[in-house]
């Protein structure tokens, strides 16, 4: 069946991260995501290993369930078809700096003037009204400005960066789901509407929801930072031969975690009879589980914590998650075969929809301009007008 979105066209002139992570996610719930590319390809393509050129693993990951169309829109022909394949779209989308949409002649006015009923959406560094709205950003300065890096690093540490491009993920996923609901208002009154997602106002949100702690109370000078997340002992632990996680919140969950560990007096102990003396002493609780989960293996533990409904899990690393029998029993990963890369392996859509479900491999990622022909035909154009406007585009990446 088709997905929730089949019927909805996305112009899409996303490239990296960001905005590629939230058009494939579109396009897996059956959305047509026309991917428009510069004549050079998107700037992720060559990331990664791959079998041909500008076809990279990093591409193939988050391309999936979208056509590309590879135009130079510095050209007025190929720049009138990109406004003319706007005039067909229900949503255009892009993750470029706010001045260089206007200086290509595709920012929201341009775009409305053509289309009024138009989601146009955009994400950016900094919020579009500030004095950073044309700042240049990508993920690891938005973990460093949003507080994400020195948080990673640990208190009194020097800051990290989360291993993965966590940032732009968070905000692909933020902007997808904008673009959700300003289809879900034009439906109901005709009207669209820009929509834009800042990422260091959305990472700030976002990681404040753990630490703005005292500051919802607006009194900051008390303490900002759940101090549970923040003590060093909060790691998976350590076992007589591997590692476990455990996370007991409530008092029942905290009582049978005392009561698997041997020393169900706990329950009883000032200290960690309530969460909030839980949290107030958590470096303390945490030694003495530690401590206790030295005396047992893995399994042993995973036994027993089960026994007493306490919410634990493995440590699986990269290549464990490839061989994790629960991920391999539900076919999270889903052998496919692309046209030209020949045999990969695609992540199935987490999300479930009991009456319009997605399709994780409707399209295979594209090569670039690979459906510039076909789409550019769709508009009315003749096979001349195509070919003049594929000429000027072969002819710069050339």
């Amino acid at each position: 069946m088709p997905g929730p979105l089949a019927g909805i066209r996305v112009v899409d002139l996303t490239s990296a991260v960001l905005g590629p992570v939230a058009t494939q996610n579109l396009g897996d719930m059956g959305a047509d995501v026309i991917k428009v590319e510069p004549p050079e390809g998107d700037s992720i393509r060559p990331l990664g290993p791959s079998r041909h050129p500008g076809m990279g693993a990093y591409f193939l990951n988050i391309n999936r369930n979208k056509r590309s169309v590879a135009l130079d829109l510095k050209r007025p022909a190929a720049h009138e078809a990109l406004l003319k394949l706007a005039e067909t779209a229900d949503v255009f989308v892009h993750n470029m700096r706010l001045g260089a949409a206007e200086r290509l002649g595709i920012d929201y006015p341009a775009v409305a003037a053509r289309n009024p009923r138009i989601v146009y959406a955009a994400a950016t560094g900094f919020r579009k009204d500030g004095v950073h709205r044309d700042r240049p950003s990508f993920d690891d300065v938005i973990q460093g400005e949003s507080g994400l890096a020195a948080l990673n690093g640990g208190v009194g540490r020097e800051p990290r960066y989360v291993p993965m491009a966590v940032c732009d993920k968070i905000c692909g996923y933020v902007l997808a789901s904008a673009i959700g609901m300003a289809l879900y208002h034009r439906e109901r009154t005709g009207k669209g509407q820009e929509v834009h997602v800042p990422m260091l106002e959305t990472m700030v949100a976002f990681n404040l929801i753990d630490h703005l702690w005292h500051g919802v109370l607006a009194e900051p000078e008390k303490g900002l930072g759940y101090p549970r997340m923040l003590t060093p002992h909060r790691r998976p632990f350590p076992t007589k031969d591997g590692h476990i996680c455990i996370l007991a919140t409530t008092d029942i969950q905290s009582r049978h975690l005392f009561e698997a560990l041997d020393c169900a007096e706990l329950a009883d102990d000032e200290r960690f009879s309530t969460l909030a003396q839980r949290i107030e002493n958590i470096g303390e609780l945490y030694e003495i589980i530690t401590e206790r989960m030295r005396r047992r293996t893995t399994a042993e533990w995973r036994e027993r914590l089960d026994m007493f409904d306490v919410p634990n899990g493995v440590v699986t690393d990269l290549e464990g998650l490839l061989a994790d029998p629960y991920l391999a029993k539900t076919g999270f990963f889903e052998p496919v075969e692309h046209p030209s890369e020949g045999k990969m392996l695609t992540p199935a859509i987490p999300v479930m929809f009991s009456g319009t479900p997605g399709n994780s491999f409707r399209l295979p990622p594209p090569r670039l301009g690979e459906h510039t022909r076909a789409v550019l035909s769709e508009l009315g154009y003749s096979d001349a007008e195509v070919d003049r406007i594929m000429v000027q585009t072969s002819a710069i990446r050339d």
